[in-house]
């Protein structure tokens, strides 16, 4: 009996050992199993640098994740989260099937437009969605999003382009284990952020997961509160003016059905001011035909607003087709905006009605 104890405790403590053994070497493994998978996804490169494992919990967490542009030099990265922990998700397990659950901490998403002078990054070029499951080989149920950011730069315009979307907290849910009885598969996102500073912005979807071209959608936007003043950097490089003063709320709302995009954008202004003869010539001395472009656009502002009300707001229709082969969804989406924002405030004085009154 001794003998036998003695040849059981043998096997149990070589068992332990190799599971100690195992333990230490897999985050090895699944650093280099990553690493390998990301090193060249279409037009980007993605590397990990450390990795932890949580066998009690079945879940391993990420650290310092960065995706770069491989072609350009773009001097910030495409996407980079201090965290991200990939778990099995237990509300899932509950019902019987197995899926995972990702969660991104302190994570920023970089966009860049280079115009013609430089590399742009938009994230085309790689079908994100087969990136994912490559590095989660089991269903993906939801991905949630805390204290992160998301910034639009133009390091080539004049000036500069920072801006920046703060404190961003997003939940995805429904991805795989969506009702399907109705004939679609949907998912569901709510998200809040701060824009400019502090106007707080608030963002609800709805989309089929299992549509890759992301053809059928709905968005709903609101952003309160604006300080117009601190849009002035992307005013002055895409506009050519300024603000001297103002408020603002932007409330946009899209649905796509097959590929057809139809909706609206409506920027509501409080007590604008876009030409400031003390700011504009006084004090910075600016070039006299920017400052008879402000000029004017400040005079169209005054003669359509309601001014008892002292606000300025205007309807833009947005409608096109995002089922582009050639360019991808997302960029057909920018497209359609793009144009129906330059088609709605080029002059046409013709076709102009000043807003009426408010009576008493």
């Amino acid at each position: 009996m001794k003998h036998v104890a003695r040849r059981t405790l043998a096997v149990v403590l070589v068992v332990v050992a190799l599971l100690v053994v195992a333990r230490l070497v897999l985050p090895y493994v699944v650093k280099d199993y990553l690493n390998r998978k990301m090193d060249r996804m279409g037009d980007y490169h993605g590397q990990v640098a450390d990795v932890d494992i949580h066998l009690w919990r079945g879940a391993y967490s990420l650290g310092d994740l960065r995706i770069d542009k491989v072609d350009g030099k773009v001097p910030v990265p495409f996407f980079s989260a201090a965290t991200t922990d990939i778990a099995v998700s237990w509300r899932a397990l509950t019902h019987g099937t197995v899926r995972a659950r990702v969660e991104f901490d302190h994570a920023s998403l970089n966009f860049v437009d280079g115009g013609d002078k430089a590399p742009s990054q938009a994230g085309t070029g790689v079908d994100w969605r087969k990136q994912l499951e490559g590095l989660i080989p089991i269903r993906l149920d939801e991905v949630r999003i805390h204290d992160s950011q998301v910034t639009f730069h133009n390091f080539v315009s004049h000036p500069k382009v920072d801006m920046k979307m703060t404190d961003v907290e997003a939940t995805v849910v429904n991805l795989s284990n969506a009702d399907r009885s109705q004939g679609r598969r949907a998912a569901d996102l709510d998200a809040t952020a701060k824009v400019l500073g502090d106007a707080p912005l608030m963002a609800k979807a709805n989309f089929d997961p299992l549509d890759e071209r992301l053809l059928d959608f709905t968005l709903a936007l609101r952003i309160r509160d604006i300080q117009l003043e601190r849009l002035n950097d992307l005013a002055r490089a895409y506009a050519k003016l300024d603000f001297a003063g103002g408020q603002g709320t932007f409330v946009m709302q899209l649905e796509a059905q097959g590929g057809q995009l139809n909706g609206y954008a409506k920027p509501l202004l409080h007590d604008v001011k876009v030409f400031s003869w003390k700011q504009d010539v006084e004090q910075e001395k600016e070039n006299p035909l920017r400052v008879a472009w402000e000029a004017i656009a400040s005079g169209i502002t005054w003669l359509f607003k309601n001014h008892k009300e002292d606000q300025f707001a205007t309807r833009v229709p947005i409608s096109g087709r995002i089922d582009d082969k050639d360019i991808g969804t997302w960029r057909a989406v920018i497209n359609v905006l793009h144009n129906a924002f330059v088609q709605a405030y080029t002059p046409k004085l013709e076709g102009l009605k000043p807003a009426p009154e408010k009576q008493d």
